[in-house]
């Protein structure tokens, strides 16, 4: 059955990377600027990209083990 969750692993891998490249957007913007401090919207976005990621690690689970 895990077979059928592939895909939806695979968008969510692939979301969590566009997340991690728009935190680093942010970084670098709050670095041209020249900022001290981590941006509000970097934070969000690696705590959303936590959770995509969570969210595939739990899908590429074998379907006998409860979570």
């Amino acid at each position: 059955m895990s077979g059928e969750f592939d895909d939806i692993r695979t968008r969510l891998e692939a979301i969590s990377e566009e997340l991690a490249d728009l935190a680093i957007a942010r970084l670098r913007e709050s670095i041209d600027a020249g900022g001290s401090e981590l941006p509000v919207d970097e934070k969000r976005l690696t705590r959303a990209r936590r959770a995509v990621e969570k969210a595939a690690s739990i899908l590429r689970e074998p379907d006998d083990v409860e979570v």
